[in-house]
């Protein structure tokens, strides 16, 4: 077995039966990534010591007859600036705070390792997640697997990188305007982002932060969609302590991979309606779209009404997100002794600066009139789902853009011939984080130069499953496993 790109259920089901030991799992990873990761910047912590005493514990319970969980020895990847692992550092790519430290474990990593995952390092974000590209000042960039002068996409970039290249079997991340689904479309892998408060999320001292403004969830990045059901089997599940987390009223993810979808009805925009979309992009993902008609469901174009222009909808995001930052570094500033405006001004990149300041400067009202565009954009989307089961759409705008230095890679600033904002205006990916609707990216194909396209699935809030079994019906169609090939099959 090729660890680095065996699926999650092989490697748990062979340690189970004690086929293969969680030891040799661990260490093929850990060879694999310091070989590779010099190149790619994935990974900014290995945890190799606590990843080879997990393992030895995993090894010693299956010898001694004691279950192990569906997650059974395998190697797992947390995204940085989003996960907290008791004793790792969580310095979310900023200078400021370089020698930040978890202190507690978060609720999703707790379930994950009671299921038998190994934690074997966090990954690389742009710093403090504010833009849709990996690279920051104090790690650098984050190279894509397919093109290493390229970027993998953010802000869960690294934990998207590592997947494709075979430096892990799973990779978390957290997706506040598409944090998963960008990287994913620009790595050549498949991520889901659950309906808001399925996966929860216990934030102190304020348990209401990933609901202000935008709705953030954390998520899997996998090689397969049947490796992301058995994730979210896992992560999902309601938490008292979270007071957006949903009740334990679904089935099985593992269930919803075998439905069928010839009942389905999915609408298909390839702009929603006012987004510039990169010419070859929008053909590979027009031919994708097919994939579902074979599988024998109906596919209809839509035209998609918003309410606002693209430029008007991206501003929005920025704003809110801008609030949430200021908010932020108030709170630093009075409890921790840390003020990023009035002290650490130059070592932060300046898209962020921009944004905590545009985040002082904004009203009460001002951000609660943002909230009208989220109402807005919220019909929109809802009456597309009056007659139709799914919408269907490119995950992102534009195929993935070369690397800068010292964080300041940014998208494209401008789509054929339209300008868009290099942050994140590229990426109608923000929209289902003004609503909490599901959505997954899918492998759509490639573009010139054999870089990765992705196509976004999204469901009715609550429809998950139906989400999930487009994906997987979309994967027997069109399988995307054959692309992942980095030049090095060693194990």
């Amino acid at each position: 077995m090729n660890v680095a790109y065996a699926s999650v259920s092989e490697i748990a089901a062979k340690v189970r039966r004690g086929d293969i030991s969680p030891t040799a799992v661990v260490e093929d990873i850990l060879n694999r990534i310091g070989r590779r990761n010099d190149e790619l910047n994935a990974y900014v912590e290995v945890a190799d010591e606590y990843a080879r005493k997990r393992a030895a514990d995993i090894e010693r319970a299956v010898e001694n007859g004691r279950p192990v969980g569906p997650l059974a020895g395998v190697p797992v990847a947390l995204k940085e600036s989003a996960a907290s692992k008791e004793g790792l550092f969580r310095t979310m790519g900023s200078v400021p705070f370089r020698d930040s430290v978890s202190q507690t474990d978060s609720t999703f990593v707790t379930r994950l390792e009671a299921a038998g995952a190994v934690i074997v390092g966090t990954t690389n974000t742009p710093e403090l997640d504010h833009k849709g590209t990996t690279d920051n000042p104090l790690r650098g960039p984050t190279r894509n697997p397919f093109d290493l002068s390229r970027n993998a996409g953010g802000s869960s970039g690294g934990s998207a990188a590592a997947v494709a290249d075979g430096l892990v079997s799973i990779a978390h991340g957290k997706d506040a305007g598409g944090s998963l689904r960008i990287p994913a479309a620009w790595s050549g892998v498949y991520a889901f982002k659950p309906t808001f408060g399925r996966v929860p999320d216990v934030t102190r001292p304020d348990g209401f932060a990933n609901e202000l403004g935008i709705q953030s969830t954390h998520g899997p990045i996998t090689r397969s969609v049947r490796d992301a059901a058995l994730v979210l089997d896992v992560m999902e599940g309601h938490h008292p302590r979270d007071p957006s987390s949903l009740p334990d009223d679904h089935e099985s993810y593992r269930e919803a991979l075998e439905h069928p979808i010839e009942d389905l009805k999915i609408a298909y925009t390839p702009d929603y309606g006012t987004f510039p979309v990169e010419a070859e992009l929008r053909e590979t993902v027009n031919d994708a779209v097919e994939a579902f008609r074979h599988a024998g469901a109906t596919v209809e174009f839509v035209e998609i009404q918003l309410g606002y222009s693209h430029t008007e909808l991206t501003d929005a995001w920025l704003k809110l997100v801008g609030a949430n930052l200021a908010a932020m570094n108030e709170w630093l500033a009075r409890h921790e002794n840390l003020d990023l405006l009035g002290n650490h001004r130059d070592e932060m990149t300046d898209g962020l600066v921009d944004l905590i300041e545009s985040g002082t400067e904004m009203t009460a009202t001002e951000y609660l009139h943002h909230h009208v565009i989220r109402t807005t954009v919220h019909d929109a989307i809802e009456d597309v789902f009056v007659e139709y089961d799914l919408l269907v759409s490119p995950t992102v705008c534009h195929p993935p853009v070369a690397n800068a230095t010292e964080g300041s890679t940014l998208g494209p600033d401008e789509i054929e011939g339209e300008p868009v904002d290099p942050r994140i205006g590229w990426c109608p990916t923000y929209l289902l984080n003004f609503t909490g609707h599901p959505a997954a990216s899918v492998p759509a194909g490639t573009v010139s130069g054999g870089l990765p396209v992705g196509m976004q699935i999204a469901g009715p809030r609550f429809a998950d499953d139906t989400v999930i079994s487009a994906s997987a019906a979309f994967e027997r169609v069109r399988p995307w496993f054959g692309r992942y090939d980095t030049g090095d099959d060693s194990s």
